[in-house]
C-alpha cells in the first residue's frame, strides 16, 4: 500500500519484460490476424495483466490495544507468477521492508520466501505518526540509482499520510483517525497515452483499524469507502486510481488516568478505614508524658 510507489511501477515493468521476445517474433503477423489491434504491445500486456491477477496482496493494519499501547502490521504476499517473472528484485524489496523495520525497532516474520508479517510497535499517537509516515515515506521507498530507460523515469509515486488526534477525558481518550493514500498515479498503467492495464488486477490493497471497543467510520462524500466490520475491526478495501480518504473516530482507555484513579481511590479508602472502624490511637495509645506523671 503504499508509498512502495516505485516498487508496483517497476514490479509491473518486471511482469512484462519476460513477455518483449514476442514482439521480435515473425509470429507478430499472425498473431495480428487472430487480435487485429492498432498496438500489438496493448494486447500483450492486458493478456499479461489477466494471467497476473492479484499478484501483490499488501494489508496494512493499526491495532489498538490503549492509548499508550498499540502495533503497526504489515502482510505482504507476493503470487507465485509475480516471483517467477521478477525474481531477485522483488525479494530484494522484502528484504528493504525487513530492514527499514528494524530501523524503527519493528520485527519481521518471514511465513515463507514469498510472504512476510512486519510488526511496528508505538506507545503514543505522536510516535504511531512518526513510525507510519517515516515507513511509507521513507527515501528507501524511491529509486537508489537512476535509471537509464524513459519507461522507469515515469514510475508512479504515491503519497500516504496519517494523522491522529487524541482528546483526553481522564478515563477515556478519544482518537481522531484521518488517512489519507493517493492512489490516482496507479489508475491505469500506460505508455504514451496507451492504456495498458488496470492497476486494480495486479494489486490487493486493505487498510484495517482493530480498537477494543470498535471504531465509527465517518463518511464525509458519498464516494468515500465503506468498511467492512468484522468483530472490533474495521476494513477498507483500498481503491487504485482514487484519492483514498479514511476517517474514523474511537475510543481508547486511557491507563494514566485510571492509574490516578485507583490511587485516589485506595487512599481515600484507607481514610475511610482509619477514621470509621479503627480505634483512635491517641485513646488506644496515651501520651508518654501523660504516663511519666503518673508515676
Amino acid at each position: 500500500m503504499i508509498s512502495n510507489s516505485s516498487i508496483f511501477g517497476k514490479i509491473f515493468l518486471w511482469l512484462i519484460r519476460p513477455f518483449s521476445f514476442v514482439l521480435t517474433l515473425n509470429g507478430r503477423n499472425r498473431m495480428n490476424r487472430v487480435f487485429p489491434m492498432q498496438n500489438p504491445i496493448l494486447w500483450l500486456v492486458v493478456l499479461t495483466s489477466l494471467l497476473l491477477t492479484g499478484c501483490v496482496k499488501y494489508d496494512v493494519g493499526l491495532n489498538f490495544d490503549n492509548s499508550n499501547s498499540g502495533e503497526l502490521v504489515q502482510h505482504i504476499k507476493l503470487g507465485e507468477r509475480l516471483t517467477s517473472f521478477s525474481g531477485d528484485s522483488v525479494y530484494e524489496w522484502l528484504k528493504s521492508i525487513e530492514r527499514r523495520a528494524r530501523q524503527l525497532e519493528g520485527k519481521t516474520q518471514r511465513v515463507s520466501q514469498e510472504e512476510i508479517i512486519v510488526t511496528i510497535p508505538f506507545s503514543s499517537g505522536r510516535e504511531l505518526e512518526e513510525k507510519f509516515n517515516e515507513f511509507f515515506n521513507s527515501p528507501a521507498n524511491q529509486p537508489s540509482e537512476s535509471v537509464g530507460n524513459q519507461s522507469d523515469s515515469e514510475l508512479p509515486k504515491i503519497e500516504s499520510n496519517v494523522l491522529l488526534e487524541q482528546n483526553n477525558f481522564l478515563l477515556l481518550v478519544r482518537n481522531r483517525l484521518i488517512y489519507d493514500l493517493d492512489l490516482r498515479s496507479l489508475s491505469l498503467i500506460a505508455s504514451k497515452g496507451n492504456v495498458l492495464a488496470n492497476a486494480g488486477s495486479i494489486l490487493d490493497l486493505e487498510f484495517s483499524l482493530k480498537t477494543p471497543w470498535g471504531a465509527k467510520n465517518i463518511q464525509l462524500t458519498e464516494t468515500a469507502i465503506e468498511p467492512e466490520k468484522n468483530g472490533n475491526r474495521l476494513v477498507w478495501k483500498l481503491q487504485p486510481g482514487e484519492l483514498n480518504h479514511i476517517e474514523t473516530v474511537f475510543w481508547l482507555p486511557s491507563p494514566l488516568g485510571i492509574g490516578a484513579l485507583l490511587i485516589i481511590l485506595f487512599v481515600w479508602g484507607g481514610l475511610y478505614l482509619r477514621y470509621n472502624f479503627m480505634p483512635d490511637p491517641r485513646i488506644q495509645f496515651p501520651p508518654k508524658a501523660a504516663t511519666i506523671q503518673e508515676q
